[in-house]
């Protein structure tokens, strides 16, 4: 159908060289498999002359002996400089000769590290993976502490700890997320990653950019939840729950399978890991509205915030609990999307070593932080926890004075 998007294929600037490379040499093996199909035996090397050859740069058609052939160098960006000089090769009585002028002297070839600056690299993501695998674990550990304190304690059971639960799984997803896309697209070392097109990895992505996508709009929820508040001064905000889930789960999940279908129909290959797609948009742009409308949200709070805080008539409990709430969510907003906007404005390889250090490193403690601020430094959650070990206590007191008077006694 001439309406229709044509198809796509994007890559890692990495794997598109390999990728490229396998294209030119498969097309340049089925010409030689066509040759030998259709050719007829010669009697002498001089009537053959020279066949269709691979050479693992350029494929180079069949000529009579005594006459030559020119390629120009491929045309790839961050392997050769040049890509209109021209390589000739000659056709003798003994074979091709060797390519004149060499590859590396006539298309120039980008400076290729030494292998100490490879195992350097290596060494760099080790130690990347270790940072935000240590990250993760303890952003884990706290935002399920979290959860559990909410849960347990009848006290704390409101709409208000309702959206933090929900924020809290939304990071505890996006955790897993790594560890599963970690454990399927590069566990086994022997695979080759650019040509990896499997239906678990596909999955492990789908579920990633989900769970990053319900995390954006969780803290979007957080923003509209203290709006609400400000305006409906603590009456009425239960009614509006559902319509919280809604935005926060419902929303990225429209999102991804509009994504899922949209790779499946026009760019359905590797492993949909690839961030230079047009169709890398569809789960782009959602993040990016969320990140405006929060950023909205931050300065229309700041000023409510502001007059009710000045205004007489507010009650000083009421003005302790505007503050409590509001410096942590506050705070979260532009923590968590100033520097999505940032690298959104350049290309995604431009900025590569900040941009991991930002979204991996950084990022895999904003759990911790979350939970930090929500729970563990929250007055209430702390009086609540004071309260009932003051009880266990005074229960353990008691108890142990009746078993010691029952012994007495006997």
């Amino acid at each position: 159908c001439p309406f229709l998007p044509p198809k796509v294929r994007a890559t890692h600037p990495d794997c598109s060289v390999v990728l490229y490379f396998q294209e030119q040499e498969a097309e340049c093996l089925e010409i030689i498999r066509s040759e030998r199909q259709t050719s007829t035996p010669l009697g002498s090397p001089q009537q053959q002359g020279c066949l269709t050859e691979w050479d693992g740069v350029s494929c180079w058609s069949a000529v009579p002996v005594g006459q030559s052939r020119a390629v120009a160098c491929p045309d790839i960006l961050h392997v050769f400089k040049k890509s209109k000089a021209l390589i000739r090769r000659n056709c003798t009585e003994s074979g091709w000769s060797f390519p004149s002028p060499p590859y590396y002297n006539a298309c120039e070839l980008e400076a290729i590290g030494s292998n100490n600056d490879t195992e350097a690299k290596a060494s760099y993501f080790v130690t990347m993976k270790v940072l935000y695998t240590c990250g993760y674990s303890t952003s884990l550990a706290a935002l399920f502490l979290a959860i559990g304190i909410f849960s347990c304690f009848r006290k704390l059971h409101c709409t208000r700890n309702s959206i933090h639960i929900h924020f809290f799984t939304s990071f505890i997803l996006r955790g897993a997320a790594v560890f599963i896309k970690d454990a399927v697209l590069f566990s086994d070392e022997s695979v080759d990653h650019c040509t990896m097109s499997t239906a678990n990895c596909k999955a492990a992505i789908a579920f990633f950019q989900y769970s990053v996508l319900a995390n954006f709009y969780w803290l979007l929820v957080e923003g509209m939840y203290l709006q609400t508040l400000l305006l409906l001064t603590f009456t009425s905000d239960k009614r509006y729950i559902w319509w919280y889930i809604l935005i926060g789960w419902g929303v990225p999940m429209l999102t991804v399978c509009v994504w899922v279908v949209t790779r499946l129909q026009y760019d359905n290959h590797g492993c949909w890991d690839d961030y230079t797609s047009l169709y890398w948009w569809v789960i782009k742009a959602p993040i990016l509205l969320a990140i405006f409308v929060n950023f909205l949200i931050f300065l229309n709070v700041t000023r409510m915030l502001a007059q009710k805080i000045r205004s007489p008539d507010i009650s000083k409990n009421y003005k302790q609990q505007y503050m409590r709430l509001t410096k942590s969510t506050l705070l979260l907003i532009p923590l968590f999307g100033v520097h999505y906007v940032v690298f959104a404005l350049f290309p995604e390889h431009i900025g590569v070593d900040a941009r991991l250090y930002f979204e991996l490193v950084l990022g895999s403690y904003q759990g911790f932080l979350v939970a930090l601020l929500y729970c563990f430094l929250n007055g209430e959650v702390q009086a609540e926890i004071k309260r009932n070990w003051g009880k266990w206590q005074s229960s353990m007191e008691s108890n142990v004075f009746n078993l010691a008077t029952q012994d007495f006694t006997a």
